[in-house]
């Protein structure tokens, strides 16, 4: 497929000395940088989809064992003392988050 693009001077001029840059033609380079754009999409799309399924899963006895190994693991690998998630805010949520 051929494909025209009108392009800002400014944009022109970027891709022009990203392409001379890397040893390749502006169109080469348009290709590689659209390419990658569209497997980066993909890859977060499934992504999502795999943190949905994970959110719409039903079983929440696993969903707390998970949430309270993580909680331990988290408060277990730190530097300092202080905890992550301190046991008197046990319970509480936090910004907009509502479910682990």
């Amino acid at each position: 497929m051929i494909l025209t693009l009108n392009l800002s001077p400014e944009l022109e001029q970027y891709l022009a000395q990203e392409a001379n840059q890397h040893g390749l033609s502006v169109e080469a380079l348009a290709l590689q940088l659209l390419t990658n754009s569209i497997l980066l999409k993909q890859k977060q799309v499934e992504a999502v989809k795999l943190l949905q399924s994970w959110i719409d899963d039903e079983d929440g006895e696993e969903q707390q064992e998970t949430g309270q190994y993580l909680i331990h693991a988290l408060d277990n690998d730190r530097l300092s003392e202080r905890k992550l998630f301190p046991s008197e805010m046990k319970g509480i949520i936090s910004g907009s988050v509502k479910r682990l």
